[in-house]
């Protein structure tokens, strides 16, 4: 294990500093390995899994290499785990068959391990089982296909889930690291024991992660300042790789006196800056030619790469595109390109960003398609299988502005040809899709390229043509990036909204975190769209969580005296209040005449709220539509309501659900408080002195 581990962390690209780094930041993480298989600890279980769950680049391999080697010192585990078993996804998607003692035998030398002393005492035995979500097998196995015996071949799927649950090597212990995932593998084995930590920056670690690149506090308070004043850039630093290119480039710009906080103010700022500094530190002429040229080819590579689903390239895929042994040894020293850590003699771009940034230039330059050797092998991981090319168009737009391509075009001496037909294209494209909306259902992805380019005639240009637009909001980083376009949005008319996961489950005990408070600073400007946009009559709001404060923020929105909004649209939506105060703020609100309330889960007290607002004088509806689905249907409340403006009001019942498992209602009639009252209230009667029924 040491001669393993060594060697492994001596190839890694920052080996010093992000060792120190890591093992600062990372005590709580140690703290948890180390109680969590002491069988003397309340935190500990019989037969325990621990899962360290990360993003890409997080952290998750260096934590558990750091691990391994305080072991290796006795730092850690002392007489607790004797023998460790390190098995990677790529290893494992390389075998059919295997047994036990073959898995424990593979870092020996010579495969002579002592597998009956090993396996004596399981309780001293910790298996690692690195990127579980990169695995090829499904691990639904069967419970009677299970195998007991260590000796036996088994296929992988199997053997896995006989160790897994301990079916084999009972007591043993698990250290499992994993994506986080919608797949089954992780949910099959987590069980309520099991310990499950999360690696990512924190404002507080990347604060010390700045400090300890600078070396110097207020150079490093400045970087900070920049990236805590976009959300953009503070998703970005959440990974340590990528918060390292954002350092180096920020480094370099106050090394040369600029003005930072001017020329980075996105992601293909600083992967433009990366990129040019990292290729051009010779000077001359000759010098520019020879690093323009490798530019196309990392270019060439990166694009074949994600077009092929390719991430870790051969020495012949690098051959192919025209690199040389001394290109590679350039790009390997500029930590652009580097020995992959999964794939033996295959190298991997320092990040997946940057082969995005890579193939957006390519795009942008024109380079020809170029089928690479790698790109034609059947069999592809699941970590290498690439579709969502969202992140390339978002760069692509970036270097639609000319102040940030400028930076690479002056470092290499080089105009990209393809810019102005991009430019042509998009907004052609963007007129085409108004008279044909259904194209684009929703705009986020559209919006985070608007936002990555900040060239604002073109962004007006882009967005003049929309008159209706559908956001899906999930962070505090798409409700600014949804602000910065909305606001050019001079001519919608519709607006769709959903907002999840931000405040549900989230109402602050005593007063809102530093955290909370920006989230809810950003739903306020969201809000205030609802009066300041003149053009906005329709607005649907759908799929929504609201606490509290949100749902507070939300009815002084629509109450404001400027809203101008006709239309409003419910659909999934829970509130903190049940309603009361979204539904008390429309009975003030003078323009809207259409409310429709879709598969909310509706009660008496709800109905008994309607009735109030619709006797309200200010109260301007005049179509209120209900639509339930059937599992909602409350005991006394009717499903299908009908009435039309000028006869008496009517309710009919109907438990007949259409095609979608729901049911309909839609109330179209002069005298509403009646109606409502009735469901209510049975014995009412209504204006008209007929007994409603």
């Amino acid at each position: 294990m040491r001669r393993k581990f060594m060697l492994q962390w001596e190839s890694h690209t920052f080996g010093k500093f992000h060792y120190k780094f890591f093992r600062d930041v990372s005590s709580d993480v140690f703290y948890i390995l180390q109680l969590a298989y002491d069988s003397t600890s309340c935190y500990s279980a019989n037969n325990l899994n621990v899962f360290l769950m990360g993003e890409r680049a997080s952290g998750k391999t260096m934590v558990i290499n750091l691990a391994v080697l305080r072991w290796i010192k006795g730092e850690m585990w002392q007489n607790m785990i004797s023998y460790v078993v390190h098995l990677t996804s790529h290893e494992i998607n390389q075998m059919t068959n295997s047994s036990l003692a073959e898995l424990i035998a593979k870092d020996w030398p010579d495969g002579q391990a002592p597998i009956a002393d090993i396996l004596s005492d399981p309780k001293k035995l910790l298996v690692i089982l690195e990127d579980l979500d990169n695995i090829r097998f499904e691990l639904n196995v069967n419970e009677s296909a299970l195998c007991s015996n260590s000796t036996q071949k088994v296929p992988i799927p199997v053997l896995l889930v006989s160790l897994l649950k301990r079916k084999m090597a009972p007591g043993c212990w698990f250290l499992i690291s994993s994506r986080p995932t919608r797949g089954n593998n992780v949910k099959t084995f987590l069980k309520e024991v099991d310990c499950c930590t999360t690696l990512q920056l924190s404002n507080e670690k990347r604060e010390i992660y700045f400090n300890s690149f600078f070396k110097d506090r207020q150079r490093a308070s400045a970087a900070l300042q920049l990236v805590h004043e976009d959300e953009i850039l503070v998703g970005l630093c959440r990974v340590a790789i990528l918060c390292w290119i954002t350092c180096t480039v920020l480094k370099r710009q106050m090394d040369k006196g600029r003005d930072f906080q001017l020329c980075c103010q996105t992601p293909t700022d600083l992967h433009a800056h990366f990129l040019a500094d990292a290729l051009t530190s010779e000077a001359g002429l000759t010098a520019n030619q020879y690093h323009l040229g490798l530019l196309k080819r990392l270019c060439l590579l990166a694009a074949g790469g994600l077009f092929l689903s390719t991430l870790n390239f051969s020495g012949e895929d690098l051959r192919c595109v025209g690199f040389t042994e001394a290109d590679v040894s350039v790009l390997q020293a500029a930590n652009i390109l580097l020995p992959s850590s999964t794939h033996k003699d295959r190298y991997k771009f320092i990040h997946l960003n940057v082969q995005e940034f890579c193939t957006a230039i390519a795009f942008l330059m024109a380079v020809p398609n170029y089928l690479i050797p790698s790109g034609s092998r059947e069999y592809k991981e699941k970590r290498e299988q690439y579709s969502d090319f969202n992140q390339v168009f978002t760069f692509i737009f970036g270097l639609l502005n000319a102040n940030r391509r400028r930076i690479l075009e002056t470092s290499f001496g080089y105009q990209l040809p393809m810019v102005d037909s991009f430019k042509w294209y998009s907004v052609g494209y963007m007129k085409h899709l108004d008279r044909d909306p259904e194209k684009l259902t929703h705009h986020m992805p559209l919006f985070y390229c608007l936002y990555e380019n900040r060239e604002e005639e073109f962004v007006k240009k882009i967005v003049d043509a929309l008159m209706e637009v559908t956001v899906y909001l999930q962070s505090d980083k798409d409700m600014m990036v949804s602000l910065y376009c909305l606001d050019y949005c001079c001519h919608l008319r519709t607006l769709k909204l959903s907002v999840q996961r931000i405040f549900q489950n989230k109402e602050p005990l005593i007063r809102p975190t530093a955290s909370q408070m920006k989230s809810l600073v950003y739903w306020r400007e969201i809000c205030s769209l609802f009066y300041t946009m003149e053009s906005l009559q329709e607005l649907h709001i759908f799929d929504n969580d609201l606490n509290g404060i949100s749902e507070r923020i939300l009815s002084k929105a629509l109450e404001h005296s400027s809203c101008k909004l006709r239309t409003l649209k419910l659909s999934y939506v829970s509130t903190a209040s049940g309603f009361e105060d979204l539904l008390k703020a429309l009975a003030r609100n003078r323009s809207l005449t259409y409310l429709s309330i879709n598969c909310t889960s509706i009660s008496l007290n709800m109905f008994s709220l309607l009735h109030d607002i619709l006797d309200e004088p200010t109260c301007q509806i005049s179509h209120l539509r209900i639509h339930r689905p059937t599992r909602c249907l409350t005991p006394g409340i009717p499903t299908l309501w009908e009435a039309e403006a000028g006869r008496s009001p009517e309710v009919r019942r109907s438990r007949q659900p259409d095609q979608h498992g729901e049911t309909s209602s839609l109330l179209k009639m002069q005298n509403y408080p009646s109606m409502v009252a009735h469901a209510c209230n049975p014995s009412y009667s209504g204006g008209s002195g007929r007994r409603i029924t």
